[in-house]
């Protein structure tokens, strides 16, 4: 049957513009806010930065000044400046650049000749300025469309160089603004890979001496076991140490990259490490004894390097250069050749590194039996166990929606009822707590399989040789929005710290954020996250709205929760300040009471202001029952 509504005008050819616009996703990744780091914002700025690192990298350009007022970006470099009759097609034809002569741009890392120009499509202003040899050029587009340009030269005294103004597209970036602590750790970043830079945002100074060295040290939560180690060689540079901590930790850089989600480069470092180790012990350790509590930088050079994806978070080549070794094998020869002669030269560190070692090879074996029998109470439970109700799409295989796949963690069976009625089975999982989870600080790995629920939970989530098998992408703790509930919260919180620091520190770990009020009238219903959002909605509806105040999941209906865990999710990020001491900060809110908590529970206790209003007693009468209740008020007001 011929479908005569599918004719010669059905077939449309879209301008770059027009389809970078259409499609950002393809370019930037997600559209976002600002409010977290891999937001589509930061990949623009992202973008536009990798052009002026790349001329430095050249041996051009010893300073880059970045300004930004939370909307308006300004980069301005001091390399040679984009050749001024260029600057258009530079600009604004896709598929254009410098970057295919490898002989100008041997490594670089943006080589698809798209960067600067999905910027340009997907800003609401994008103003380029060449400054070349006493000679200047200067175009403004808006959304991609020329608005005013210089079609001579013009004879200007500004030093050699690029400089780029661009704000994003409000229309597409709904809401946002720049966060000042994610563009300065992008500025550090590139500071640390790019020794002898200099990067000034809104005036601060970024420059790095150690490279990747300072890095590690600027990042560690914690006093090392052992001075970190640095190595250095033709387009390679390592970093890395040991803490008194489980999971591994990595920061791995491609071109200058950061490929936040790894790749052929950091999974050939780990085999590396545990390789050479083996061959300088003499023995042959499992790789977790080795690997456990590392935390590493690396960073390599790769002549056209492939990622998976246009945002370049992981790296899939196999090869250091066309036709060349493959990246395991130089990295592996690498680390053979200079750690191997590292620890030989300094004793004292390969006693404290094979110290660490043994201590993670006792723990690993007195946990053997009690391994086995979890595995089998495991086995047992997936037959007979209804706390997980799984889904059909994992982050650990081949499927399209792997990384919309989400675990909730929730608290009883009113609260995981709701959900599982409400969820999407094909991405959306729930896992049902019995109730308050043990405290597990100062605990040892052995709680984990003797304690069922943290077994189940691990078993869950697939993580007990490492994060590799990691099925779900997002960990989303939903719990009531109580003392009860926050305290439950904290519970979570310190199993996955203390265990699996990395399942936080790559960013899986969220707290869902459920609607507090409902307030409606007869026509219109409206949910409201905090006060200021119930404010609003009592004066949108007018005259005597009926309002609900929601205390606990198992009271939303599964008709409404859908609303709350779809498109329309509401997330907070579990994030690890860099410079916070894990254990310093858990043994303070999870430990034993101290004298310093309890002031510091006193000053930070908060209350409802609904509440309040409506109990004028309410700060003597809804005092917590027990310190522990007072821990998880305080840790929301921290």
């Amino acid at each position: 049957m011929v479908d005569h509504n599918y004719t010669a005008d059905s077939v449309k050819s879209l301008d770059w513009k027009d389809h970078i616009r259409m499609r950002p996703g393809m370019y930037i990744g997600k559209l976002g806010d600002g409010s977290s780091d891999d937001d589509g914002i930061y990949v623009l700025l992202k973008e536009v930065l990798d052009n002026s690192i790349d001329e430095y990298v050249m041996g051009f350009g010893k300073t880059i000044d970045v300004e930004c007022d939370g909307q308006k970006v300004i980069v301005r470099d001091y390399g040679r400046g984009i050749p001024l009759e260029k600057l258009m097609v530079c600009a604004s034809k896709i598929n254009t650049g410098a970057k295919y002569d490898s002989k100008a741009f041997k490594k670089s890392v943006g080589l698809n000749g798209v960067g600067i120009k999905a910027v340009n499509a997907l800003s609401s202003s994008f103003d380029i300025q060449a400054f070349r040899e006493g000679d200047t050029r200067r175009i403004e587009f808006v959304r991609g469309n020329i608005t005013s340009e210089d079609r001579k030269n013009k004879k200007t005294t500004e030093e050699n160089g690029t400089s780029i103004c661009f704000t994003p597209d409000g229309d597409l970036f709904k809401k946002y603004r720049f966060r000042n602590q994610y563009a300065e750790r992008m500025m550090r970043y590139y500071a640390y890979l790019n020794k002898g830079l200099t990067l000034k945002y809104n005036g601060t100074r970024f420059r790095s001496k150690d490279g990747l060295k300072d890095l590690l040290q600027e990042n560690l939560s914690e006093e090392p076991l052992y001075p970190i180690i640095h190595l250095e060689g033709p387009d390679i540079e390592v970093a890395f140490t040991h803490l008194d901590q489980y999971g591994e930790d990595y920061f791995s850089f491609v071109n200058g990259q950061h490929t936040t989600q790894g790749g052929t480069h950091q999974a050939a470092f780990r085999e590396a490490v545990v390789k050479t180790v083996r061959e300088f012990t003499k023995k042959n350790y499992e790789p977790g004894d080795i690997r456990g509590g590392i935390v590493a930088a690396v960073s390599i050079k790769v002549e056209e390097p492939v990622f998976e994806s246009q945002t370049k978070t992981k790296l899939g080549s196999l090869t250091v250069a066309p036709e060349g070794e493959s990246v395991r094998l130089f990295i592996g020869n690498f680390l053979k050749q200079k750690l191997d002669n590292y620890l030989h030269k300094n004793p004292e560190t390969a006693d404290a590194l094979l110290d660490k070692i043994n201590r993670s090879e006792h723990e690993r074996k007195e946990l053997k039996g009690i391994q086995k029998l979890a595995r089998e109470r495991s086995k047992k439970s997936k037959v007979h166990n209804r706390k997980l109700r799984d889904c059909r799409s994992h982050l650990n295989t081949k499927d399209k929606k792997r990384f919309d796949s989400t675990l909730f963690i929730t608290e009883g069976d009113s609260a995981s009822g709701s959900i599982t009625k409400a969820r999407d089975v094909t991405t959306q999982a729930v896992f049902s707590l019995k109730g308050k989870p043990l405290n597990s600080f100062g605990l040892t790995r052995k709680v984990v399989y003797e304690n069922e629920e943290f077994n189940l939970v691990q078993a869950a989530l697939g993580i007990e040789e490492d994060l590799e098998n990691l099925r779900y992408n997002k960990v989303v703790i939903a719990t009531d929005a109580d003392v009860d509930g926050m305290h439950i919260r904290l519970l979570l919180i310190t199993f996955f710290l203390q265990f699996f620091p990395e399942l936080i520190r790559e960013g899986h770990l969220f707290v869902l954020q459920t609607p507090l009020f409902r307030v409606r009238n007869k026509k219109t219903t409206l949910y409201c996250y905090d006060e200021i959002e119930r404010e609003v909605a009592l004066k949108q509806l007018g005259r005597s709205p009926e309002i609900t105040r929601f205390k606990g999941l198992g009271e939303i209906s599964p008709d409404e929760f859908k609303h709350f865990i779809a498109e329309d999710i509401r997330l907070d990020p579990v994030r690890l300040d860099a410079n916070e001491s894990i254990k310093g900060m858990l043994k303070f809110f999870m430990g034993k009471n101290t004298p310093e908590r309890q002031q510091y529970i006193i000053r930070n206790l908060r209350f409802e202001h609904d509440v309040l209003e409506e109990d004028p007693k309410a700060d003597t009468e809804h005092l917590p029952d027990s310190i522990d209740d007072a821990d998880a008020s305080a840790g929301q007001a921290a």
